[in-house]
Order: C-alpha cells, then structure tokens, then sequence
C-alpha cells in the first residue's frame, strides 16, 4: 500500500490526482484542509501519522516540504532493507524526490511513477543511477510488440556506440502511458519508463527532428528525439532517429 500525506489544499488536489492512478493507494490529508476527499483520512500531526504507517505500508508519497518529511520519518529509521519507499513531492508538482529507501525499497520506481503521472521531475540521487548518461527515446505504433521496441533499443544503441547498462531511462510521450507493448518492453530490457508531458515535447527549446506525420497522427513535432532530450539534463542526441521494424528510436546522453 502506498501512503500518499499532504498538509495543505493543493497538496490534496494532487494527492487525488494520484489516488486515481494508482492502485493500492490511501489518502491521509490534514484535518486543516477543507474540503477533503471523502474516503481520505484525516490526521493532525504528520510526526505521529509517519510513525504509524511506517511499519505497516510499502510507499510513503510526501507532498510537502522536504524538511518536514525528514524530520518527521527521522526518528523512524531502521535500514534500508526494512524501512518503506519516501518520496517528497512539493506543492507545485515540479520534483518528485526519492528521499529513503530508493534502490532496495523502491523508491527510485516510486518517484518516477509520480513525475509520470505528474509530469514533474523525478530526482534520482542513487549513485548506480545518477552514473548513467544515456536517454533512449521511443516512438511506435498502438499495438507494436515488447519484442519489436527491445530490438529496436538495441539496435540504436549499438549504432550509437554503448549498450544497455549506461541507459538511464527508455523516454517517450505521455499519450503512450496506455501502451502495454512500451511498457512490458521496458520491463523486459530492465530500464525505468519516463514518460514526458505532451506540452513539454510541444515547447521543447532543444533542436531536433520535427516529423510532420507525428504531428498530423497525434499533434506533436516528435516523440523519440525530444522525449531523450527531455528525460534529462543538458542533454543532446547522439542518434538522431532511426526507424527499426516500424519502431522509431533515438539516442540521448547527459553532458
């Protein structure tokens, strides 16, 4: 079960945005907040409500300042190999910051759900991770296989000069959340799925290749060359796309 806790208003806007899209999730809002979703539950010190659900949920999703959250879980904290997911989003949904447990608890997963459904920023400070460089970027059709995107993957990387264990992230847009073939690829390949916001790619300053056909089908100006760029920092393409058995990749790296 995830814990998803907010001390404020807006906080609870985005706490029922997340409600909806992930199973399993419970609401906890402050009793100051009015109105409330009517199944959340109200709490009235944050300290004491972390305390209990520390031992008793897989996730903790945090919307509020980052200082509270420490100082409220502090005193909670066993190891890395017990103590449950935290993620602090703040108010305005721009960072969604893995706090504890980022590898062994998932964390880092959790944080990347969020900024998915969000379109906020997911701040990955995990060493193994934070390492890799490579953006990978895919575009496909409804309906297109795990097999035929994995392959497609490879392939780019390969024709880019490295492989797998540099990829920080598969990118693509946020219309392809509801692609099953996307995401069991990214499963398959073990990489996270980041899926960047359809009006980020739409105001993308960064130069890249704009499709007129991907702008007549779905109304954007790509998808593979600005989702890599996008899904990182100071980025640029290293493969401008390429289309392999109708699969459209291209290869990104932070600078």
């Amino acid at each position: 079960m995830i814990a998803l806790v907010t001390l404020s208003a807006t906080g609870a806007e985005l706490a029922a945005t997340l409600h909806r899209r992930m199973a399993g999730s419970a609401l906890y809002i402050h009793s100051a907040v009015a109105p409330a979703p009517a199944d959340a539950e109200r709490f009235e010190r944050s300290a004491d409500l972390l305390a209990r659900l520390f031992a008793t949920v897989d996730g903790i999703v945090f919307i509020g300042p980052c200082g509270v959250a420490v100082r409220a879980i502090a005193p909670c904290l066993q190891d890395k190999y017990s103590d449950p997911a935290v993620v602090v989003l703040d108010v305005g949904a721009r960072h969604a910051i893995s706090l504890l447990s980022g590898h062994e608890g998932g964390a880092n997963d959790l944080a990347l759900t969020v900024a998915n459904i969000l379109g906020a920023e997911p701040v990955v400070t995990t060493t193994t991770e934070a390492e890799k460089r490579i953006i990978v970027g895919v575009g496909c059709r409804r309906g297109c296989s795990a097999e035929a995107i994995a392959a497609a993957v490879r392939v780019g990387l390969a024709r880019a000069g490295t492989d797998l264990t540099q990829v920080r992230y598969l990118a693509s847009a946020d219309i392809k959340a509801d692609e099953p073939g996307l995401a069991a690829a990214a499963r398959q390949l073990k990489l996270p799925l980041r899926l960047i916001a359809s009006e980020a790619i739409r105001n993308c300053t960064q130069p890249f290749n704009e499709q007129a056909l991907v702008k007549e089908k779905v109304n954007l100006p790509g998808v593979a060359e600005p989702a890599a760029l996008l899904a990182g920092r100071r980025t640029r393409l290293i493969l401008p796309r390429i289309i392999h058995n109708q699969v459209t990749v291209a290869v990104a790296r932070e600078e």
